[in-house]
């Protein structure tokens, strides 16, 4: 492997789906290669909080053309890459560079430039849900605001977070996302009040009609161009701007969605929530 000497540079977020770079590594990973390369539009998946699956497309060069069929978290430490689940500390720690890991089928020789190219409609259809999912999060804790007894974190619309509270698990789908949330003893200590949830679905999905309505224009806050850089979705909702950190893709305005639903489950101490959008997109003719 050849010496990484820095993080990988990225550009999805500002919604770069094409760039153009130098291979600095290419090594074996199950069955295949990972190359890292020292800009790239590639968003990978999260090895520490992965809900939102890797960016796909292809790798090419004069003469040739390569899927990336996956894109990975890599960290490198005196010299070792290690990546994905392997990975002992969470992105961003303090002595590790932080770099993205195109999983490929051949090895691509160091010092060869290629072309990075995403999968545009995946990508789309993932920002589309990415964006659906904290937009839920936002009228889930609105319709909820009246379920505390006490006192705790605000969101940042001034209202109870409690997606923050009691997440355990998201996973964000092209044009959509499932986040499950735990109601249980922890939760009820915190102040929050399980009972008589009726009502709380519909309020959720007229919030997001209104807010999808008003087009609410959507940026990501990008404070460096390195991968492990703490980035911060923000969206100019009627009620206030809100802003959720986040490392994902996004859609630039709610208006991209179409409309957002989610459908809410309740099974004993567990809350299921599935969010769906209706993504519009530009047919040429």
């Amino acid at each position: 492997m050849g010496e990484i000497g820095g993080s990988t540079q990225v550009t999805f977020p500002a919604g770069a789906v094409d760039g153009r770079s130098v291979v600095v590594a290419s090594v074996p990973l199950d069955g295949g290669f990972g190359v890292v390369v020292e800009r790239t539009p590639f968003h990978p998946l999260d090895h520490a909080w992965p809900d939102q699956p890797a960016d796909t497309g292809v790798l090419r060069d004069a003469g040739w053309e390569m899927p990336v069929v996956d894109c990975l978290t890599g960290a490198v430490r005196d010299g070792e890459l290690l990546v994905g689940a392997d990975v002992p500390v969470r992105r961003g720690a303090d002595g590790w560079h932080w770099v993205v890991v195109h999983v490929v089928e051949q090895e691509v020789a160091e010092g060869t430039e290629v072309l990075l190219l995403v999968d545009e409609e995946r990508r789309d259809a993932l920002s589309a849900g990415h964006t659906g999912c904290h937009l839920m999060a936002l009228a889930l804790n609105a319709a909820l605001a009246g379920h505390w007894r006490k006192d705790v974190e605000a969101d940042g619309l001034g209202h109870p977070d409690f997606d923050k509270a009691a997440i355990v698990s998201s996973r964000i789908v092209p044009d959509g996302s499932r986040d499950v949330y735990r109601i249980g003893k922890s939760l009820r200590k915190k102040g929050f009040v399980a009972d008589d949830l009726a009502g709380v679905e519909a309020d959720v999905n007229a919030r997001l009609a209104a807010w999808v309505a008003a087009d609410a224009p959507v940026r990501i806050e990008v404070p460096s161009p390195e991968l492990a850089a703490r980035r911060v979705w923000w969206c100019e909702l009627p009620e206030g701007t809100a802003g959720i950190p986040c490392g994902g893709t996004h859609v630039r305005r709610l208006g991209e969605l179409g409309g957002v639903a989610a459908r809410l489950e309740l099974d004993g101490a567990e809350l299921a929530v599935t969010t769906q959008t209706r993504q519009m997109r530009t047919v040429l003719s």
